[in-house]
């Protein structure tokens, strides 16, 4: 029986973690750390409330085998950079250096396709630089999932995506090469299927997952 904990249990791909892990046998606890409270009720889930701009008070609760890390921003919604990054590197690299430190050995984090510290594109540049500093912290084992476009339908509307998870229902057929394949949509409850799944089949040291390789774990 494991403990896992999962930090951005409040969106997309976050809210169908927390569901799955609650309801997979394999897990006896599971921890959210959440700026406002879930309303969610059942006997495995923790609630950890708190700011994560201060994850160093909260240290002491931040206890698991395993650290489901889902957090992320948009421009939209956070059109400071400084504060952009905050959200999708800071957070996540304090995340997973704390959980470390009280024993965490696996970490599985979701950034996105094309994620490269060298890009000269914020959004890319940035998951890429989340993907180093995670796996420079040496955990036994580091799973990054790389979605392209995240497929599924949110309780906020965002009219823009929405357009473009119609277009991608169109173009997810024609990318049939190798090379193409790590473009095509996923649907946010099969990210986290994923996520949960390769926990249960140990790789190596450092794993990294695009769309064929997420859709081999479903």
């Amino acid at each position: 029986m494991k403990k896992a904990i999962v930090f951005g249990a409040s969106g997309f791909i976050g809210s169908f973690l927390t569901e799955e892990l609650l309801r997979d046998p394999d897990y006896e606890e599971v921890t959210v750390v959440v700026r406002k409270n879930l309303h969610l009720n059942h006997p495995k889930l923790r609630t950890v409330i708190g700011d994560f701009a201060a994850l160093e008070g909260l240290k002491e609760y931040i206890v698991a085998d395993e650290v489901f890390i889902a957090l992320g921003t948009t421009k939209a919604n956070t059109p400071d950079q400084k504060k952009y990054y905050e959200v999708d590197h800071d957070y996540p690299v304090l995340a997973t250096q704390i959980a470390q430190e009280n024993g965490a050995k696996s970490v599985f984090v979701v950034t996105a396709v094309g994620a490269n510290t060298g890009s000269s594109v914020f959004y890319v540049r940035t998951k890429g630089e989340t993907e180093r500093d995670i796996i420079a912290l040496d955990l036994p084992h580091t799973h990054i999932f790389r979605p392209s476009m995240i497929m599924g339908k949110r309780k906020e509307s965002r009219m823009m995506e929405s357009v473009l998870i119609k277009a991608f229902s169109v173009i997810n057929p024609l990318l049939i090469s190798d090379s193409l394949k790590k473009y095509r949509g996923i649907e946010a409850r099969d990210i986290a299927k994923a996520m949960i799944a390769a926990a249960k089949k140990p790789a190596g040291k450092v794993k990294i997952y695009h769309w064929q390789e997420m859709h081999h774990l479903l």
